[in-house]
């Protein structure tokens, strides 16, 4: 079993040792350990061309973006992975943009629903079915590190850090949100912050190989949310409150000025990172497209002169009185 450890912060800085010291107590645990930083990695943005999908639609046993970068040297660390620890500096409010790169390449590519739907096909028609690696069960642990003394300008950092786990419906276990670096100095004099971040890698390690519903243990602070424990909430101008990173319902509730929201069992089973939630979202993909493309077919002489205007956008300003 091996947990991978992955750093998008500057080298030997405080990323870097902390998910170094979680890798410690996961090797201590009994786990393989392997350690990347990003940092100087090649990850451009998705372009939105459709590559992955084509590959996984035309019967590959394998699914790559076409482009040559560093993404896949990430990509392949984590297929091989059992669990997963992801720190990342923030440097406005939410994570450091190369994270989110990366994840919006990893993560539509690997949907596990679409993944799910493409090989029954493959079974039914007897063809090579796709990696078994993209059906393999992980654990995340992540690490938010911020400089802030005040906790609101790294308020999005770990909420980010999870939309990791989603497409993938890996399951994180726990959370350090590491806020205050720069009062902090270093984290190796914050005694209480790494014995945080041992005793997250300690509790990945522990919950590899075992399903989903046997693992409760969590390490970190509690949050609100019963599934991706942060501490956000939506409103409606009801008390029916939703978390927006789950994307689950709850119902709220204030007892002696203490607020108090009731998690149904049903909501937090669809959760985004389970097989009902990402269904839930494939879904509404298949629908999207039944409807999109009639649209598009029924328009296909009228949308290109429609179009005139906005492809030749300077030219028409210029003409513009």
């Amino acid at each position: 079993m091996k947990v991978l450890g992955i750093s998008f912060g500057r080298i030997n800085q405080r990323s870097d040792v902390m998910v170094k010291e979680a890798l410690f107590a996961a090797k201590a645990a009994g786990a393989d350990v392997q350690f990347i930083n990003a940092i100087r990695m090649d990850i451009g943005h998705c372009r939105a061309c459709d590559y992955c999908s084509r590959l996984r639609d035309n019967g590959e046993v394998e699914i790559h973006c076409c482009f040559k970068d560093d993404y896949h040297i990430l990509e392949e660390a984590c297929l091989e992975a059992d669990g997963i620890i992801i720190a990342a500096p923030v440097y406005a409010v939410g994570i450091v943009g190369q994270f989110k790169n990366f994840i919006d390449r990893f993560g539509p590519s690997h949907d596990r629903a679409a993944l799910l739907e493409e090989n029954k096909k493959r079974k039914e028609e007897g063809k090579p079915e796709l990696d078994a690696r993209y059906f393999k069960d992980r654990y995340t642990g992540y690490i938010s590190v911020g400089g802030a003394e005040t906790h609101n300008w790294v308020s999005l950092g770990l909420p980010m850090l999870d939309l990791f786990s989603f497409s993938f419906c890996m399951k994180c276990v726990g959370h350090v949100d590491a806020y205050d670096q720069g009062r902090t100095g270093h984290p190796l004099f914050d005694a209480a912050l790494m014995e945080k971040c041992a005793g997250l890698g300690k509790t990945v390690a522990e919950s590899l190989g075992k399903p989903y519903e046997e693992v409760n243990e969590w390490s970190g602070d509690d949050g609100i949310c019963p599934v991706c424990h942060n501490s956000l909430l939506s409103m409606n101008g009801t008390t029916k409150v939703e978390c927006p990173i789950c994307g689950i319902w709850g119902d709220m509730s204030i007892d002696d000025g203490k607020v108090k929201i009731n998690w149904t069992e049903e909501e937090i089973a669809r959760a985004r990172n389970t097989n009902i939630g990402i269904y839930e979202h494939y879904n509404e993909i298949q629908n999207m497209i039944e409807v999109c493309v009639p649209k598009l077919v029924a328009n296909k002489e009228t949308l290109p002169q429609m179009m005139a205007k906005y492809i030749k956008f300077e030219e028409t300003i210029a003409t513009m009185q």
